[in-house]
């Protein structure tokens, strides 16, 4: 049967999808009413798993026979927050202007799902079938996908590749960096500030802990190890917020600071926390209890999601190289879903419309040659499994 589907109808989903504040601070459950409503008028059943609280889900359904080998379609369906940009027009709303299609979510990762849902009504004569896979809270740290994953694997004949559609400009990116992140609360001793000798500053303590990790940094990129292929090609360890201290004339008792660490997979992140807590233990605590035997280091684990490592002989990307007609993969050093699906054994590829370079911007964008290009890669698949 020839495709229906056309741009229009991609377009008119996206900007549905789009309208839904889906930032992760919010309930994905309007979108995913509206997704699981979609798939019903084409007789295609949902199954949701929720998030502990009931106010999140993930949306798992099956177009086509229940048969293993099939395509697994996955995509995130929380934003990042919109307070603070500049934007120039409502970022809920779809507003074309130059050949590119701005709001929230269009590039990361609206468009793909767009694209995936709008041609469901051609998927027929499946005779392996397209799984479509929607998680929440990707953006906080891949916080939904796991269940997801659990939930696939118990209850899905075994699928033969995972898709996952972040914005790569259709490049088949067959590696990406893992995340961790970690919160550190020092606790001090509190003193006033003209005897600096009876207290245990907080923040001061902090600030050495800060500049330790901006060493590990510096070691990593002066001497590895490397990873070719990645940008940069060595882990990083990145400080992005720090609170602490309760007046300029009181010694701080508390200071806490969040940091990350973006791990090549030779290089995981498991070592480095244990040697900065082995660190905080053995060097700097003792210095803190002689004057304040309560102070102490605290780091706790967050977030964690795996890198994705290449492999030579991976179905799921020569499925998409064949898709997406290139011979070619690249590696990217930002982190996904997909490393937990191949932590899973479930052979797993990135490959989506759109930039990374638009993605988390003011007036995020997609090329609508983009969202053609996307079009065509699922038309294949559509294709290829039919």
């Amino acid at each position: 049967m020839p495709a229906t589907t056309t741009i229009a109808d991609v377009r008119a989903m996206l900007e549905r999808l789009v309208a839904f504040d889906t930032v992760s601070r919010n309930s994905n459950l309007v979108l995913i009413d509206f997704v699981k409503g979609w798939l019903a008028r084409h007789g295609v059943d949902s199954l949701l798993v929720r998030s502990d609280d009931g106010d999140k889900a993930n949306l798992l359904a099956t177009v086509g026979p229940a048969v293993p080998g099939g395509v697994v379609l996955s995509g995130h369906t929380d934003v990042v927050p919109v307070e603070g940009q500049p934007w120039t027009s409502d970022p809920f709303r779809v507003v074309e202007r130059d050949g590119r299609l701005y709001g929230r979510g269009t590039c990361d990762m609206k468009a793909f799902l767009a694209i995936a849902l709008a041609l469901v009504p051609d998927m027929h004569g499946l005779r392996r079938p397209i799984h479509l896979a929607l998680s929440y809270d990707e953006e906080v740290g891949c916080r939904g996908a796991p269940r997801l994953i659990d939930t696939m694997l118990e209850q899905l004949p075994r699928p033969a590749a995972v898709i996952v559609g972040e914005p790569t400009e259709m490049h088949v990116v067959s590696a990406h960096k893992g995340i961790a992140v970690m919160r550190t609360v020092v606790t001090g001793h509190e003193a006033h500030s003209s005897q600096t000798h009876r207290g245990v500053s907080a923040v001061t303590t902090a600030a050495r802990l800060i500049a330790h990790l901006d060493d590990l940094a510096r070691q990593r990129v002066e001497h590895g190890p490397f990873a070719a292929g990645f940008e940069p090609p060595y882990t990083t360890i990145h400080v992005g917020t720090v609170h602490g201290g309760t007046a300029v004339n009181i010694i701080a008792r508390e200071c806490s600071f969040e940091w990350d660490v973006r791990s090549i997979p030779e290089d995981g992140p498991e070592g480095i926390l244990e040697g900065f807590r082995e660190h905080c233990r053995t060097v700097v605590e003792p210095q803190m209890r002689v004057i304040g035997p309560g102070s102490g280091v605290a780091t706790e684990l967050l977030v964690e999601a795996p890198p994705l490592a290449h492999e030579d002989l991976n179905p799921a990307i020569e499925l998409a190289c064949r898709l997406a007609a290139v011979d070619t993969t690249v590696r990217v050093p930002f982190a996904a879903e997909a490393g937990l699906f191949q932590r899973a054994g479930l052979p797993s590829v990135i490959c989506g419309p759109g930039s990374i370079d638009q993605a988390h911007q003011p007036d995020e964008f997609i090329a609508l040659e983009q969202v053609e290009a996307g079009l065509g890669f699922q038309r294949r698949l559509i294709e290829a499994l039919s």
